[in-house]
């Protein structure tokens, strides 16, 4: 295949005759993957049996790097693939596929290709249905927000490298997370609560993550948080930005000040795995609609619960075992998944 230059995006007004005929004009050999072992013109139009589906999201999207793709499920063997017109949803560009074949190498083919060409995959045999209703619960820290609070705190209190060590390694799954949220909240003992609503007051959204409560909320979904961090910060976020349903840990005060201690269960993994199953029961929310979406080794176990989980900008061992990894993209690429998915139309 020839290297070829810039996609023309947005095209969503553009028959798909005549966005398959432009691409031909550009794609060397297009016309064949077109009608023989490779991409179709229409799902409709033969029999497909469909394996897996895969999402292509970027900011920055052109035919050179859909060249690169092709030719890379190409050498997997994939006889067949149904490409969907290009779409642009919050400023990321998408293009979904749907392919006769499922090989066990293809997501570390994606995750080296998303190294290499600055674009994010999503790969699933089916991904949850934007048209129907669903629930999203997120991790907090360094999900919906871009901080740890514990470790700003703690840096605002003059205990911060003492407090982040623990972080990282509990984060990475290489400490008991009770455990440690125990060690580190120690560590604020007499802190004064000034300090937690300076940094609520400052709290650094997740880039998108405004559009996808807006887009979740406009499609009828449930958005919460579930998080091993703070209430504090937890409910700050659902007063300001209307989330549904939020459960945090809750930090022990003596008058203005931290006694050092938590109360009450602590939010850990199974916590966060069964506030999703408990959630989806309460809105009637079908498994099969559930999406999780968190960075670190404490987001695995709902991750794994959830129909999808999505993995941001996270540790390696949840990238390994998450079903999405966003590395280019933040929160506007989870939007882009789940809006891509709208009673898929291939027209």
């Amino acid at each position: 295949m020839k290297t070829i230059q810039k996609l023309n995006i947005p095209v969503n007004s553009l028959p798909l005759t005549q966005w398959r005929d432009d691409l031909k004009k550009e794609i060397l050999d297009l016309e064949f993957l077109f009608f023989n072992n490779g991409i179709l013109a229409q799902v409709d139009e033969y029999s497909f049996v469909k394996k897996a589906e895969l999402i292509i999201m970027g900011k920055h999207f052109d035919t050179q790097q859909l060249n690169t793709i092709i030719a890379s499920l190409y050498e997997l063997n994939i006889e067949y693939i149904a490409l969907s017109k290009p779409q642009e949803i919050e400023g990321v560009i998408t293009v979904k596929l749907m392919l006769s074949e499922f090989p066990s190498s293809l997501k570390q083919t994606l995750d080296t290709l998303s190294k290499n060409i600055n674009l994010d995959f999503a790969l699933m045999e089916q991904f949850p249905n934007w048209s129907e209703p669903g629930l999203v619960l997120m991790d907090m820290d360094s999900t919906t927000i871009q901080i740890e609070c514990i470790d700003e705190i703690a840096r605002l209190y003059g205990v911060g490298e003492q407090v982040s060590a623990v972080t990282a390694l509990a984060m990475q799954g290489k400490l008991d997370f009770n455990e440690s949220l125990r060690t580190r909240v120690s560590k604020l003992e007499n802190m004064p609560v000034s300090i937690l609503q300076e940094v609520a007051d400052n709290m650094p959204l997740m880039p998108g993550l405004q559009a996808l409560i807006k887009g979740l909320k406009n499609a009828g979904w449930k958005v919460a948080i579930a998080s091993g961090g703070f209430n504090f910060f937890a409910d700050r976020l659902k007063q300001d930005h209307g989330f549904d349903f939020t459960i945090a840990n809750n930090l022990e005060l003596d008058g203005e000040h931290l006694t050092g201690c938590v109360v009450g269960e602590i939010v850990n993994a199974d916590v966060k795995a069964r506030t999703l199953k408990e959630l989806a029961s309460q809105y009637k929310i079908p498994m099969s609609q559930t999406v999780a979406i968190g960075d670190g080794a404490n987001d695995l176990v709902m991750m794994v619960a959830s129909a999808m989980g999505i993995a941001i900008h996270a540790k390696p061992i949840v990238q390994q075992q998450a079903s999405v990894s966003l590395n280019s993209l933040d929160l506007e690429g989870a939007l882009a998944i789940l809006s891509a998915n709208s009673n898929p139309s291939w027209q």
